[in-house]
């Protein structure tokens, strides 16, 4: 289509003919008040003309002020526009139309051919432009998807970010699914679905089906089109009759146009599917689909690593920290584990409640790290924990051959830990500290001290300074934490740590009581896992053994 504004009507007219013998629909106005009306109707109408022909002098405006007002409105500002004038005009006026953005200018009257070349010629260059600036606009999106899909924290969200990058650059409906190596399938839909108009458990079913048929022996990315019976219904929103997407999902079956890909063998399979019946795609949609694909594969396999990673540092951990401890005579421990939400990296925590010749030994700690490596090390301290603890409970010597089995075994690997050997018999507590959040005795007055002990983490091959010793009374709790209960970003360890003291102060009276109103006051929306152990003394219920003491409570020792 072809706007002509000129206020000669001759001239109009005539151009006009030319223009329609060259197949041209055109459109007359005769002066730039009526051609900015028409073009005004025309863009509502959704049918901008191809290009707009203006005369230099019309009545109520220049040609040149017309196209500078269409080139600074965005709706317009793509429309070609050719100048004529059947004046003569000096070159320094021809460069004015050029500066106001326009295309070409034409002296008139001029041969039909080359009205006709110029027009095409404008009309020709607008295309280019246009079909440059959607396909950057396509990469655009792509990028913006590819950003998106490398966000994604888990395979859910993967297979959303998926579904609705594909929405975008097909500009219809579309359905991303990631099947992971146990079979199960991940789906994500661009479109808002009511309960009553999702897939079901066998559409499910029939897709996993045909995406383990489809990618079998097959690595990289490649597209093929299934027909409605081996498409199932409920993943997009069907055609009514009328050829539109039915809201509830009715309407005649349609197949489906996959885009398939794996980033290497053995890893999981990938599928972007649009509706077979949108013809409506952009030119060159399927090759960026093609690439979002592959971006999802590559994403996807790394996502799954990470979770089956996770799963298997998950399992690690829980094998080796029961939710309960061995009750020792004398004593009385109580453990709590909270692990962190499933979005955030596995953690080294680890405690345990150990029976030796000397007494209870408890032991708190936490291996620097968010790892399969940093879970593996956990379990070795644990067990090394466990076997030197046989000849020699003194907590000060653990520390030192724990730190050399660390500088052994794993140099580059640096961990926290607390250790406290309590005598039932006489509450003589000695503990050793390495870089870990200090023991809190709690007592039944409402009284929190820390004991002051410190020392270097484990790993580090420094020495280590001679245990913390103390007395507990049977109205005495003695307190070890990891510091996932209290390690806030952007607060002050201190800070946190008074607060700590402040709450456990408070808390009923009871080991359990005092774990429970920790984690109820402190353990929410945590980033890291949170261990707990609580330890009190009590008379021996089968009688045995020399009292407990009863003398007033010392003050927590200095280190020696």
């Amino acid at each position: 289509m072809i706007l002509v504004v000129d206020d000669v009507a001759a001239s109009r007219y005539a151009l006009g003919a030319v223009l329609r013998r060259d197949g041209h629909r055109v459109v007359l106005a005769a002066s730039a008040g009526e051609a900015l009306i028409e073009l005004d109707r025309r863009r509502r109408a959704g049918e901008l003309p191809d290009v707009a022909l203006v005369d230099v002098g019309l009545p109520d405006m220049s040609g040149f002020e017309l196209c500078r007002r269409l080139k600074e409105s965005p709706p317009f500002a793509a429309l070609p526009v050719v100048h004529f004038s059947a004046a003569r005009m000096a070159p320094a006026d021809r460069c004015r139309g050029l500066d106001a953005g326009g295309e070409a200018y034409l002296t008139v009257p001029a041969e039909p051919e080359e009205i006709q070349a110029v027009v095409r010629a404008a009309a020709r260059g607008a295309r280019h432009r246009s079909d440059a600036e959607a396909q950057a606009g396509h990469l655009t999106r792509l990028a913006e998807t590819i950003l998106a899909v490398q966000s994604a924290r888990c395979p859910l969200e993967l297979a959303e970010a998926a579904a609705v990058g594909t929405a975008r650059l097909s500009q219809g409906p579309a359905a991303a699914f990631v099947l992971g190596d146990d079979g199960e399938l991940h789906r994500g839909l661009s479109q808002r679905r009511t309960a009553a108009s999702l897939p079901d458990d066998g559409a499910h079913e029939a897709v996993r089906r045909l995406i383990q048929r489809e990618t079998a022996g097959r690595v990289g990315v490649h597209d093929t089109v299934v027909s409605a019976p081996q498409w199932p219904p409920g993943f997009f929103r069907a055609r009514t009759s009328h050829g539109t997407d039915g809201a509830d999902g009715t309407g005649p079956l349609d197949g489906a146009r996959l885009t398939l890909a794996r980033a290497r063998e053995g890893c999981a399979p990938v599928c972007l599917a649009t509706p077979e019946y949108d013809e409506g795609l952009v030119p060159g949609t399927g090759r960026l689909v093609g690439r979002l694909a592959h971006a999802t594969a590559v994403a996807a396999e790394r996502l799954l690593m990470y979770e089956m990673e996770r799963h298997i540092a998950l399992t690690l951990q829980r094998s080796f920290l029961p939710t309960h401890v061995p009750q020792i005579p004398g004593t009385e421990v109580v453990v709590r584990y909270e692990p962190a939400s499933r979005d955030t990296e596995i953690g080294g925590d680890f405690y345990a409640a150990l029976d030796t010749s000397q007494g209870l030994l408890t032991a708190i700690g936490d291996v620097v790290g968010h790892s399969l490596d940093a879970a593996t090390v956990m379990v070795e301290i644990r067990h090394a924990l466990r076997a030197y603890c046989v000849d020699d409970p003194d907590p000060r010597t653990l520390a030192l051959r724990l730190d050399k089995m660390l500088q052994r075994y794993h140099p580059e690997a640096t961990a926290t830990l607390c250790l406290a050997l309590v005598d039932p018999a006489t509450g003589r507590t000695r503990v050793t500290n390495a870089g870990h959040i200090p023991p809190l005795v709690v007592g039944d007055d409402g009284s929190a001290v820390y004991l002051r002990a410190k020392g270097p983490l484990l790993g580090l091959g420094l020495d280590r300074p001679p245990a913390t010793e103390t007395v507990l009374l049977p109205t005495d709790r003695l307190l070890m934490v990891t510091d996932g209960l209290i390690e806030t970003r952007g607060t002050d360890l201190a800070v946190s740590m008074e607060h700590l003291r402040t709450v456990a102060a408070a808390a009923p009276l009871g080991v359990t009581a005092l774990c429970d109103t920790l984690l109820t006051c402190l353990g929410h929306d945590r980033d890291d896992d949170i261990a707990l152990l609580a330890l009190r003394l009590r008379p021996d219920r089968a009688g045995a053994g020399p009292a407990l003491p009863t003398a007033p409570r010392r003050t927590p020792a200095e280190p020696g």
